[in-house]
């Protein structure tokens, strides 16, 4: 039976329609000494055997919704139960995602050590994994290193909610994560609005996870390697939709990072257009988001 044994740290969750590796992820985050919480965004009847087991897990509760929302309730969920439980990091994890044994640890070690820069001038919001890998490949997060109190810091301007852990204050402060959103860019919007309310997003270079980022494989184009996504024709219009409600203030506040976050979303678009399946619905996809419209 798993105990708490690090209490400055809850873990989120975030399901629907899991499968049966979700088992093994509470499992492993729980053994790691640490709370979960698993928030469940109205999943069919078919998920009913593995969130029951998850919820049997010492150290697991399971919340169950009636009704669809999308992922932000439930990483606002995490955020809640944090705040409510004293700790001061949230690490939040998607139900596909695998972490080292030892990760828990690890990344809240290089939190913690983040913490004497605080009164300086490096204001830690969140803290993701350097290496971040799937089956399409390896994803690489632009870098910037500013100066800390004991050298040089990896800072880039969004990350990954999956493996992430926030502060809890921090992110309490800008209003926790948009639900209007409903499922994509989530975390983009959170690590935006940390950025603006002047909190640094860190990069922890030597940790490792693995994550699976939709039904991904690599391609070359125009002598690079860029990701096919696979995502279906909705979830691009809510792709299209959410990053381009973000646009004008990501240009406000790092208009290199807007442009480079845009032209990714156009390559994807491009993507989903030619050497995907499903293009003609991809396509209209697409353009659905780029009328502002897709499902919340």
């Amino acid at each position: 039976m798993s105990a708490v044994v690090n209490p400055s740290v809850l873990a989120l969750v975030a399901t629907y329609s899991p499968g049966s590796n979700l088992l093994a992820l509470v499992g492993a985050l729980s053994s790691q000494g640490i709370p979960v919480l698993v928030s469940d965004d109205a999943s069919p009847c078919t998920a009913d055997q593995v969130l029951r087991d998850c919820g049997l897990v010492s150290g697991v509760t399971v919340i169950r919704h009636d009704h669809n929302k999308g992922i932000a309730r439930g990483l606002n969920e995490g955020l809640r139960r944090a705040r409510d439980s004293g700790c001061s990091w949230l690490l939040t994890s998607d139900q596909d995602s695998r972490f080292p044994d030892t990760y828990v640890d690890e990344i809240s070690a290089f939190a913690q050590s983040m913490g004497s820069l605080w009164e300086e001038s490096v204001r830690v919001g969140a803290v993701g994994a350097g290496i971040v890998v799937n089956a399409g490949g390896s994803l690489k997060y632009p870098i910037t290193h500013v100066a800390g109190a004991s050298g040089p810091i990896e800072v880039t301007e969004e990350v990954i909610a999956s493996g992430t852990l926030w502060n809890v204050s921090a992110l309490l402060e800008v209003g926790g994560f948009d639900e209007s959103l409903g499922l994509d860019a989530v975390d983009a919007a959170a690590c935006l609005r940390l950025r603006e309310a002047g909190y640094r997003i860190v990069v922890a270079p030597e940790l490792r996870m693995e994550h699976e980022l939709g039904d991904s494989r690599s391609v070359q184009l125009l002598g690079r390697t860029v990701l096919a996504t696979g995502h279906s024709g909705e979830r691009r219009a809510t792709m299209m939709r959410n990053r381009l409600k973000l646009a004008p203030a990501e240009f406000k506040q790092s208009p290199k990072h807007a442009f480079r976050t845009l032209r990714r979303v156009g390559v994807n678009a491009f993507m989903g257009a030619t050497v995907e399946g499903d293009r003609w619905e991809k396509i209209k996809g697409s353009v659905k988001g780029l009328r502002g419209k897709g499902t919340v």
